[in-house]
């Protein structure tokens, strides 16, 4: 594994205001992520963990603190400068599945290469081996509503994989699936870790976390615990 770091977060904190009240979401944040690692972070509902998501996803920014990602400052960035970090850093695979109805999968994989301002033809061919990698390349014409649930959530992350990113963030990616599909796209998420990506899955359940190999739990907008873990091995 590579011992560089890929994120940096040094004393991450955010505060609400409500109404009179500041409400600390997060307090005191330290995190290094290397690149390469494969990490699970957990954390009941309220903890701080969807928050902390949000920072590293570059989604939002912190009250106070640094984030370094991949060498770049990104803690006190403006939200178009954030919008063009997340588009070449960071490939995101939601729970929701988040693709566009009226788009065929071709079309949604290749819609992060379009602000990118990569010329048509060259961003079809790059979806259309993304779409291949994970299995789909019979189904490039398919819209989301003609494809199962573990075909939409593939198509996802074809579309988180096609920039090339530095970071894979999965949001609890099997929440929508049933036991035997929450398996299939574990074990594509393994590949895509064994073939050098920086994997950081976002989940309430210990079995998927046991997936990775390190765990963050965070309670109370701190870090609780941060631990290496034996992944379980992973049967279909």
């Amino acid at each position: 594994m590579a011992q560089e770091s890929l994120l940096n977060l040094s004393n991450i904190a955010k505060v609400y205001q409500i109404g009179s009240e500041q409400v600390y979401a997060l307090r005191s944040i330290d995190l290094q992520i290397k690149k390469g690692e494969y990490v699970a972070l957990m954390g009941p509902s309220g903890s701080g963990k969807s928050t902390l998501m949000n920072i590293l996803g570059c989604l939002d920014t912190p009250s106070s603190g640094t984030y370094i990602l991949n060498g770049i400052n990104v803690s006190n960035m403006t939200d178009d400068e954030l919008a063009e970090i997340r588009n070449k850093e960071i490939g995101f695979i939601f729970q929701t599945f988040n693709l566009l109805s009226r788009l065929t999968a071709l079309e949604n994989v290749a819609l992060p290469q379009v602000y990118a301002g990569i010329k048509k033809d060259m961003r079809l061919q790059h979806a259309m081996q993304s779409l291949t990698n994970v299995g789909l390349g019979d189904r490039v014409k398919h819209k989301p509503n003609e494809l199962s649930g573990g075909q939409r959530q593939r198509v996802a992350i074809a579309r988180a994989l096609v920039n090339n990113p530095s970071l894979i963030l999965a949001d609890e990616p099997t929440g929508n699936l049933d036991t035997k599909t929450s398996h299939e796209i574990m074990k594509l998420l393994e590949e895509i870790h064994q073939n050098g990506n920086t994997v950081i899955i976002v989940t309430h359940e210990e079995d998927i976390a046991k997936r990775a190999h390190r765990i963050v739990r965070i309670r109370d907008g701190v870090v609780e615990k941060d631990y290496l873990n034996t992944p379980q091995s992973i049967e279909i």
